[in-house]
């Protein structure tokens, strides 16, 4: 099973039937969970026959292989434009936080889809459980760099803080308050900021 990759895509774009299956298993994954939605549902709510369907992914499973790795993708080049925009670690930082704000209060908000994911299959050693392991690793890797490029006497703790703030934000925004959620996240990023520039 193909897991989480930073390798840029080919070049050619995908069939159209494949991109819609793809964009529809992206909505009903994330909406209604991964194991609730059957084939025969992904293959009536994109409007393709069974045989395109298994032409292009086979299985059920390399349809969730492409949906995470397909959310990874998207996060990934978030961050690059939020990043390459910002003129310092400090509005990178902050920039980071503010999407993950704005996607806590959007319509549809259903919690992180990664740690949804994870809930949704116990196993450790499934496929599913080490893309979230490889997307959560990454994330940590890249806030490193930033809290290193800020100065910050323990990067690699300042990172580790961030994501479970993070994780926090999305859970309890979704399962709880959203301001609260969200305050909390901010007091976490002022926090690593300050401890950056005693």
């Amino acid at each position: 099973m193909p897991l989480l990759t930073e390798e840029p895509r080919a070049t050619l774009p995908d069939a159209p039937a494949k991109q819609r299956i793809l964009h529809t298993a992206d909505a009903l994954f994330y909406d209604e969970g991964i194991r609730t939605v059957g084939v025969d549902r992904l293959i009536a709510a994109s409007s393709v026959t069974k045989a395109t369907f298994y032409k292009h992914y086979g299985s059920k499973d390399r349809v969730i292989a492409a949906y995470l790795s397909n959310r990874h993708e998207r996060d990934v080049a978030e961050f690059a434009t939020l990043t390459a925009a910002s003129e310092t670690p400090v509005e990178a930082l902050h920039a980071i936080r503010d999407a993950i704000l704005a996607e806590v209060s959007a319509p549809g908000f259903r919690g992180c889809p990664f740690l949804d994911a994870a809930a949704e299959f116990c196993d450790p050693a499934h496929f599913v459980r080490t893309a979230v392991r490889e997307h959560r690793e990454w994330f940590a890797d890249a806030l490193e760099g930033l809290t290193r490029a800020l100065g910050h006497p323990m990067p690699g703790d300042s990172a580790d803080d961030l994501v479970l703030a993070r994780d926090g934000a999305m859970s309890g925004g979704y399962a709880g308050d959203q301001v609260a959620a969200s305050t909390a996240l901010t007091r976490a990023v002022d926090r690593v900021i300050a401890e950056a520039q005693r």
